[in-house]
């Protein structure tokens, strides 16, 4: 019984196994027939579209070649037209040339005609003119070359009297002009007409204050030369001590110094480097303060701050008792004026005036006139040649070639000549001209000599018969060397020897 339920088992196995077989396989030829039916419908959706892109491609094609045509038949016509008008303009230009060729024929046989009738006149010139100069014994030459002469100076004497009447119209007008322009300068520059001096003795409180200073064996006294780098004079001047030095920054220094250690009673030498150190700070800070405030008085922006910190050292500064930075500045806003006067920039002006003299800050170290040393430092330092220009030019140490160096020269000396500028006796002026002359005057071949320039400058004038050319530039060497050994002055002073020969002749 068993047996029989295992066989029938198998059996069953088989029979579901075939089953299941039969089953998937129709299932698979369902499943391909389906993809084919679904391939068949896309390439017949792949030949429809196909057509479809032929037939429009057929189309577009069929479009193109028409446009072609057209455009292929536009363009014959305008070659045809662009044929005709060259045709056209062939045809005028043959007529043209034709026409030019007839002129030119035209032309050749007047030239022709034309020789012919000149070689007539020139005939009849010259025998015309072998008669006259038989007549007048002159030949032709000689007679075109009087007539040239006497024409010549006709014209020169014409042309001089019209010069010279023009010199002395420019010249009244040019005097009135300047005359106008000046006095319009000065009406509107208001300044203080008194001068400032540099204070460079110190009070004392007693004359026992003399010895505290000086200290034991001198130490106090050499302490405070070497940490101010000036010198210090105490003499017999009651209750006074007098600070000696070229440089106006260390006698400031000195000067404060020695007041705040007076005040403060401690004086010893590590007490008077601590002061010494800090009225040096000080002094700085007021230096730099002072140029700032002089640059922002005059208007003038943008300065290097080596240029504000030098503007500032002018402060101490004094020329012929004049504080020379308010004379800077004086001279920035005649400058400002004149230059807005004349119809100059009048910034530029004001800049070239407030800097002429920064050379007197350091030309107690620098050799040289000081217009050119301030001149070296604008260079350096300010990006404006014009302004080093006027500077150099203020003086006459350069030649003046440019409109602002007349306009800064100009300012400076009405800054300097007006009532009240300067505090030098009219004996003491009188007197360093009289030298000036004198000296000059004694040389051999000196016929006479002029102090001009508030005895800045000497002319010479030389005997022309006992001074020749070479003899002059040594004589001037000579000058300058006798002014300088002989007299104290500042800045420098120019010698011009002058050596005129005049012909004269009379018409009789």
């Amino acid at each position: 019984m068993e047996q029989y339920l295992v066989v029938i088992v198998a059996l069953a196995l088989i029979l579901g196994m075939l089953l299941g077989y039969f089953v998937k396989q129709l299932v698979a030829n369902r499943e391909i027939q389906r993809t084919r039916n679904e391939a068949q419908r896309l390439l017949d959706e792949a030949q429809i579209k196909h057509n479809d892109l032929v037939r429009a491609a057929r189309e577009e094609a069929i479009k193109l070649g028409n446009a072609a045509e057209a455009e292929s038949k536009e363009r014959r016509l305008e070659i045809q037209r662009i044929e005709k008008r060259v045709n056209q303009k062939e045809e005028a230009l043959e007529r043209k040339v034709e026409g030019v060729e007839r002129r030119e024929r035209d032309l050749e046989n007047q030239k022709k005609n034309l020789e012919k009738t000149t070689a007539e006149l020139q005939s009849i010139r010259e025998k015309q003119l072998a008669k006259l100069e038989s007549i007048s014994g002159t030949s032709s030459q000689e007679a075109r070359e009087l007539l040239f002469q006497e024409l010549r100076q006709e014209v020169e004497e014409q042309a001089s009297q019209q010069v010279r009447v023009w010199e002395a119209k420019i010249q009244e007008e040019a005097s009135d002009r300047v005359q106008n322009i000046l006095a319009a300068a000065i009406q509107r520059c208001a300044t203080d007409v008194v001068s400032e001096t540099t204070v460079s003795a110190v009070p004392l409180p007693s004359d026992e204050m003399k010895g505290r200073l000086i200290g034991r064996e001198g130490r106090n006294i050499r302490a405070l030369e070497q940490a101010t780098g000036v010198d210090l004079i105490i003499d017999d001047t009651p209750e006074a001590v007098t600070v000696s030095s070229f440089d106006p920054i260390r006698r400031e220094v000195a000067r404060l110094a020695l007041g705040k250690l007076i005040l403060d009673g401690r004086i010893h030498p590590a007490r008077i480097k601590e002061v010494v150190d800090k009225t040096k700070a000080e002094v700085e800070a007021t230096v730099r303060s002072e140029g700032e405030k002089a640059a922002y008085e005059a208007g003038v922006a943008g300065l290097h701050p080596e240029l504000i910190k030098l503007l500032g050292q002018l402060k101490f500064r004094t020329s012929y008792g004049q504080s020379v930075l308010i004379h800077s500045l004086e001279v920035s806003h005649l400058a400002g004026m004149l230059a807005s006067e004349i119809g100059t920039n009048p910034r530029i002006a004001k800049k070239a005036g407030l800097l002429h003299d920064i050379g007197k800050a350091v030309d107690h170290e620098v050799e040289g006139p000081h217009a050119l040393i301030g001149a070296d430092l604008a260079k350096q330092w300010d990006r404006h040649a014009d302004v080093a220009q006027a500077i150099a030019e203020h003086h006459g140490e350069a030649a003046t070639s440019s409109v602002l160096g007349f306009i800064v020269s100009a300012a400076d000396a009405i800054s300097g000549s007006r009532p009240g500028a300067r505090r030098e006796s009219l004996e003491q002026y009188l007197k360093r001209v009289r030298d000036l002359e004198d000296i000059a005057t004694d040389f051999p071949g000196v016929d006479k000599s002029f102090a001009i320039q508030a005895g800045r400058e000497v002319r010479v004038m030389v005997k022309p018969d006992r001074v020749d050319d070479l003899t002059a530039v040594r004589l001037a060497r000579d000058i300058s060397k006798k002014i300088e050994e002989s007299l104290t002055y500042p800045g420098q002073i120019k010698v011009v020897v002058i050596r005129e020969t005049t012909a004269v002749d009379y018409a009789k």
